[in-house]
């Protein structure tokens, strides 16, 4: 079989330029293709000693934590779980989904009335607000919960709570960020880079950074310093996709839309490969898991489908290298000095593990972007943290 997911060098240039020319493009005006949404919410360094509500919520699993800081340090002293993937919260309405999370909340056992503040790590198109919050702009990775499109995600969640008949105290307020940010929050501790990105590799993708304010066209803004910048690069429709991209678009429940984050992450991955053998028995829930199984685990596995397996794998993590180079441009080209790029990346697809315990996919997007990012820019990616969406968020919360 030919290997029509095999991209070039050049080709791979090609869509880093393309992405760069997009994320420009949204830093002047709302409404592109990449939204460039910014984040109101600047990382406090000094953060003194109490108790945060944390929540995530990013395809798959909700889930809500104490976060507890003593002389600024964040430890994660309890966390519960439930899943609510679009398969959970088919049909729900706004009240259903906000009953199943407070439902959750209520279960732990370290929520009390000195827990008054909420970071939400929401993992969806969303606006932020001048005060923390956000609006929900749209759906992605299967959710269609209509009625909760262009509302308010963390005030409408925290209303919710404080009439919540089993909630052991009140809250007083909610930030809301994105997975990315969250991670860029959690990744500031490490020192010695000129800027910093955050990318989620998961269910879905998406790719955020600090940016100047005065770089940031669309805002106006005269002040001085950096403010993240959540791209919603998963709706990136990159050159030099194939028609088996455009044959899982078109069976896709948002046609048109997250392209990039159907030709590259874990909910879609799997997709494609059931589309490259429509003709045969493959399982009708075959997912990006059983793609990294298929790849792991070959033997008395048909030949052809584990190359064509291979090659999605692949092609997924040098699309990444390449949206990973199309923003490191963007930051030089707002900053020439910038030279080392410190990338907190997280997601099951990106750290991975291969039948050699390698983290196969992380190493693939390191030596990619070797050969694609600007003469003297390096992006160090730091080791894999330790759950950085419950502490960014918990950061946020008492930014």
């Amino acid at each position: 079989m030919e290997n029509i997911f095999d991209l070039t060098t050049e080709q791979l240039r090609v869509i880093a330029n393309s992405l760069q020319a997009k994320i420009e493009d949204g830093l002047k005006k709302d409404g592109t293709e990449i939204l460039d949404i910014p984040t109101h919410i600047s990382p406090k360094k000094d953060i003194g000693d109490g108790k945060v509500l944390t929540l995530d919520w990013g395809g798959t699993n909700f889930r809500a934590a104490i976060v507890e800081f003593k002389d600024g340090k964040p430890s994660i002293i309890e966390v519960k779980k439930k899943p609510l993937s679009s398969k959970e919260v088919a049909g729900f309405k706004g009240d259903d989904l906000l009953n199943a999370m407070a439902s959750l909340i209520c279960e732990l056992d370290s929520l009390d009335e000195s827990v008054t503040q909420i970071g939400y790590c929401f993992s969806y198109p969303a606006a932020s607000r001048l005060n923390g919050d956000a609006i929900l702009l749209r759906w992605s990775k299967g959710i269609e919960i209509w009625d909760m499109i262009e509302t308010p995600v963390g005030e409408t969640l925290m209303k919710y709570l404080n009439n919540y008949k089993n909630i052991r105290t009140q809250f007083t307020n909610i930030k809301v960020i994105n997975d990315t940010v969250a991670c860029l929050f959690a990744g500031l501790s490490e020192t010695g880079f000129d800027t910093y990105m955050g990318l989620i590799v998961g269910t879905g993708t998406n790719m955020a950074s600090l940016m100047p304010l005065d770089k940031i066209e669309k805002l106006n803004s005269k002040e001085e310093g950096v403010i993240p910048i959540n791209l919603e690069s998963g709706n990136f429709k990159p050159p030099h996709l194939t028609i088996v991209d455009r044959l899982v678009d078109a069976m896709s429940n948002n046609q048109g839309l997250q392209l990039f984050e159907k030709a590259i992450s874990g909910g879609y991955l799997g997709e494609i490969f059931k589309t490259v053998f429509l003709d045969k028995k493959i399982k009708y829930d075959f997912d990006g898991g059983d793609l990294a199984n298929l790849i792991n685990n070959p033997v008395g596995k048909p030949e052809d489908q584990v190359n064509v397996a291979q090659w999605i794998y692949d092609r997924s993590a040098k699309l990444v290298a390449a949206s990973l180079a199309g923003l490191a441009q963007v930051l030089v080209a707002q900053d020439p000095s910038i030279q080392k790029i410190c990338l907190a990346a997280d997601g099951s697809v990106f750290w991975g593990k291969d039948k050699n315990n390698e983290t196969y996919y992380k190493n693939l997007v390191a030596t990619t972007l070797e050969t694609l990012l600007p003469q003297g820019v390096t992006i160090t990616i730091i080791n894999e943290m330790q759950d950085p969406n419950l502490i960014g968020s918990a950061i946020s919360a008492l930014s």
